[in-house]
């Protein structure tokens, strides 16, 4: 059993997990992707903690699943499987805003790991790809679904189906990251914007997470619509809201 597979820390009101298997380029064994979510779900119930970033190395953020951890596990390979699916819907389902920082590649399980995040910040040597055909398999932590949402069907289809990676520029382009930032700037600028957040009302940056989510599921507008009209005349009646209008 490897010891820190991820690294954790909170600076000011963020919380941060790194990925920490660097020699292996982050691969992503069962036991690393049970210590991010038991991290990341250890900052979400964590009251001080109102944002919380996922990072890798400067190299990879996550270069793919771990095959050799997968092989040797191959007698019950649907148990761990299982496993893995379950620890990738707990990271999912994080109600904090999640903040992935992308140098280097995000391959895999590593891409489907940003894709579950709220908000993908890249470095300009960032990689993104899906190379699971080349292994006779396909995405199965939920790349067929969160790309093609983020990309469109025609850039999923070829991403996938050829197992070409996409660079920091083309992934902008299409929409899958937020912003391209220099290598040497990335893990500050991605702290800054997770502190804006962190400044927020909590109960404001949860609801707004939650109405957006809901318009990436593809909810019908009048339906979207008619839920922020509510959040938001809910929301005007908190003392959050109190308290900031006092200010203005």
């Amino acid at each position: 059993m490897e010891l820190n597979t991820v690294v954790s820390e909170i600076k000011g009101k963020v919380g941060i997990i790194t990925l920490n298997r660097p020699k292996a380029l982050n691969a992503v064994s069962e036991e690393m992707l049970r210590e991010l979510t038991s991290q990341t779900k250890a900052f979400d119930e964590d009251p001080w903690v109102r944002a919380i970033i996922i990072r890798g190395s400067d190299k990879a953020f996550a270069a793919g699943i771990d095959v050799r951890d997968l092989i040797e596990k191959v007698n019950s390979r649907d148990t761990e499987l299982l496993k893995m699916h379950k620890y990738m819907e707990t990271f999912a389902a994080t109600r904090k805003p999640l903040i992935a920082a992308v140098a280097g590649f995000a391959l895999g399980i590593g891409c489907e790991i940003a894709l579950n995040c709220d908000i993908i910040l890249a470095a300009d040597n960032a990689k993104f790809g899906q190379p699971e055909l080349s292994l006779a398999s396909i995405p199965c932590f939920g790349a067929t679904q969160l790309l093609t949402k983020a990309i469109g069907k025609a850039k999923a289809m070829e991403v996938i189906l050829s197992g070409r990676a996409i660079n920091a520029e083309e992934a902008e382009r299409t929409g899958l990251v937020s912003r391209i930032i220099p290598l040497t700037d990335l893990y500050d600028e991605c702290y800054k914007v997770a502190a804006k957040i962190a400044e927020q009302s909590d109960l404001a940056v949860s609801t707004a997470k939650q109405a957006i989510k809901q318009a990436a599921a593809n909810t019908p507008l009048a339906t979207g619509i008619a839920l922020e009209n509510q959040s938001s005349r809910c929301l005007l009646y908190t003392s959050d809201a109190a308290d900031d209008m006092q200010c203005v």
